[in-house]
């Protein structure tokens, strides 16, 4: 642990550093742009378009790129076959720039392939939560307008009933039985790569629409965050230009290891912000080794660390918390992690006490904040920094990114004064798919607000305090409460219903409800849970219910009294 003197004079040299990395002429300088009407800091020298990212993996053709289970494949295999794909979507499907093309499948190599392919083409990829049930994979579907979709066999499995209903076109990945549908490989075999020159006619600029993720917000169905090319090139490079400059300053920081070649273990679902920016599109910055997990066992991570050789773990706290429990910990060969860090949550301070203590002393500790508003950026942390502050998500991401503490008049806040975070920046979204009301709730004169409460400590570190968004984050999952609570009044047996979260060691937070019955009506939690399975994904359901039949307590507004619930849910828990 470092004093808060060796913090500032740390800073103030990483200050120097990243102003020698940003400066004219440099590798990755920046320069102002008015875009959309705010003016920003963006970087000058980068890819125009994910295409020219991906052309990145060239500087190592012939290094294992994508492996899952038995499949393993090159740089020059995986871009092959991207080209092969774009020839696809363009000559047999008519898939033009910006055109949407969905992905609802578990993780493997030929969902990467589809969302190289369909960005390459200027097409805009929609990767959709594969823990949906139909009726929401058919929301997605209908709301981002997607032309085609690709899936695996238990996502068709799940869509199946409502194809009929919609007019799209589907490539299988993986199927498990014969299909009407053509199948991903069958398609690729069959043509001639898009070449070079056909890729760069088509002419994909910055701010061309690049993907639609769907978030759980505070209200109703699922946003889709719309992002260009830009703030998702921009979110790369931002973490590229941390890493350059704090290798510098720390060189025990350092991936590269003499032994093993660089490898990150996605132990997350790609169609997540972390898992397809921060885990596989960061790949081709660094030359990484992508080893991908079809779903998350602590027990088989440590296995392909140890296997694979994996130099950074990277995932949601919980996971960490999962793989120090695992009874093979002790006994995995860890000698080649060089970092193991998580986003998409808090970690609790304790958890970093025990990843010090039991992780190699080169495995060094990370955080990062941001939402997939922000393509994943708003602050990060690591090491002694980390070990410090373990109470913080860290500082500002540098170096185009702004973050402030604005009170509800939007002014900026001081220094320990309690407030809404808010990011400005290239990798700010454009805004909600078709939903200009919602975008111009959050974002304000050029700032995205975040909905989480928070502030700066004295040597501008953020601190998280709450959120204003009625959302839980379970795991890492984000769960918008109003989804949830209208799939419960769907149920002929509930009259209210509040849904809200509660602390837990291993998740970071479950979810609950409090359930006022009608009064004719009986209902129990199996039988309410079975109801749910069918309208929404496994991990929206909650853990906890509580039924009564006289009203749930109000607040003076005439609201549910939430926070009442919530604090004698914790009390109630924690007197057994």
């Amino acid at each position: 642990m470092i004093s808060d003197d060796e913090i500032r004079a740390d800073l103030e040299r990483l200050r120097d550093i990243g102003a020698a990395h940003k400066a004219p002429g440099a590798p990755l300088a920046t320069e102002t742009l008015t875009i959309d009407g705010r003016e920003l800091e963006v970087f000058s020298n980068v890819p125009k378009n994910l295409a020219g990212v991906y052309e990145l993996g060239l500087k190592a053709a012939d290094r294992t790129f994508l492996v899952y289970r038995e499949e393993r494949f090159s740089f020059a295999q995986s871009l092959d076959m991207t080209a092969r794909l774009a020839a696809v979507l363009r000559q047999r499907y008519g898939i033009h720039k910006g055109d949407r093309v969905a992905i609802c499948a578990r993780n493997s190599p030929e969902w990467c392939i589809s969302y190289m392919a369909i960005t390459t083409v200027g097409a805009v990829v929609v990767p959709m939560n594969s823990w949906w049930k139909g009726p929401e994979i058919k929301y997605g579907l209908d709301d981002s307008g997607s032309k085609l979709v690709l899936l695996d066999a238990d996502r068709l499995q799940q869509i199946s009933p409502y194809l009929n209903d919609l007019d799209i076109e589907v490539i299988t990945i993986k199927p498990t039985a014969t299909s009407a549908y053509p199948e991903f490989y069958s398609l690729i075999e069959s043509v001639e790569p898009l070449s070079a020159a056909g890729i760069s006619a088509l002419q994909v600029e910055p701010e061309d629409n690049a993907t639609i993720m769907y978030t759980s917000g505070s209200t109703g169905h699922p946003k889709g965050v719309l992002s260009s090319h830009r703030n998702i090139v921009s979110a790369l490079y931002t973490w590229y230009f941390v890493k350059q400059v704090t290798e510098i300053l720390r060189p025990e920081l350092v991936e590269e290891n003499p032994e093993f070649a660089p490898a990150i273990l996605v132990n997350v679902p790609l169609f997540h912000v972390t898992g397809s920016h921060a885990q596989f599109l960061a790949c081709f910055l660094n030359q990484r080794k992508l080893v991908m997990m079809y779903k998350w066992d602590a027990d088989r991570a440590l296995e392909l660390i140890e296997a694979e050789r994996i130099s950074v773990l990277h995932g949601v706290p919980t996971q960490t918390w999962e793989v120090m429990q695992s009874d093979k910990f002790d006994s995995t060969d860890l000698r080649s992690l060089r970092g193991v860090q998580s986003g998409g949550a808090p970690r609790p301070p304790e958890h970093l006490s025990m990843m010090l203590g039991k992780f190699p002393a080169q495995a060094i500790p990370g955080l990062g904040y941001g939402l997939t508003e922000t393509n994943a950026i708003g602050a990060i942390i690591s090491g002694k920094f980390y070990e410090s502050r373990p109470h913080s998500t860290g500082r500002p991401t540098p170096p185009v990114t702004t973050l402030v503490i604005h009170d509800e008049a939007g002014r900026e806040l001081e220094t320990g004064e309690d407030g809404e975070i808010c990011i400005k920046g290239p990798t700010i979204m454009k805004g909600y798919w078709n939903q200009p009301e919602a975008t111009a709730e959050v974002i304000r004169n050029g700032w995205f607000y975040t909905g989480d409460i928070g502030k700066l400590d004295e040597l501008g570190f953020v601190i998280i305090l709450d959120r204003a968004k009625d959302i839980v984050i379970r795991g890492g999952e984000n769960i918008g409460c109003a989804e949830v609570e209208y799939a419960i009044t769907e149920h002929p047996a509930v009259s209210e219903v509040s849904v809200y979260g509660i602390p837990d060691e291993r998740l970071g937070e479950v979810l609950c409800a409090s359930i006022m019955l009608r009064e004719d009506s009986q209902l129990e939690a199996p039988e309410l849970k079975q109801f749910l399975a069918e309208k929404i994904a496994g991990f929206k359901i909650p853990e906890l219910l509580y039924f009564q039949y006289q009203q749930l307590p109000r607040i003076a507004a005439g609201k549910i009294a939430k926070k009442q619930l919530r604090q004698e849910t914790i009390d109630s828990l924690s007197s057994r």
